[in-house]
């Protein structure tokens, strides 16, 4: 179960790497802002981003003893979105020991 969440995550990185940066090739996000900004789904999609980034924000503070760790994360949830999302889960799943599986996963906290 473990290597499949392993290979699953990595996919889904590395496709939203290709995904942010071939988009940010073709288009820049702060020029087209202001038009974003009035499609209802984008103020919804955004608001369901911030509502996402606080539910694995709150797992992160959990996990991780140290503020400094915390606010890092933060930031990197804010800013790089699922990319930073599935760095997090892929750094927790390659700490895992070889005798441990999804109840350390979720529940084990960083020492």
């Amino acid at each position: 179960m473990i290597t499949a969440l392993k290979i699953l995550f990595s996919i889904l990185f590395v496709s939203m790497c290709y995904t942010v940066i071939s988009t940010s090739m073709h288009s820049n996000l702060f020029e087209q802002w202001n038009f974003l900004a009035t499609i209802p789904w984008m103020r919804a999609t955004l608001w369901d981003f911030y509502a996402n980034v606080t539910v694995i924000f709150l797992w992160v503070c959990y996990k991780e003893n140290s503020v400094f760790l915390r606010i890092v994360w933060l930031i990197l949830l804010v800013t790089l979105g699922s990319i930073g999302s599935c760095a997090y889960v892929l750094i927790q799943l390659f700490r895992l020991k070889q005798n441990e599986g999804l109840k350390e996963l979720f529940g084990k906290q960083n020492g």
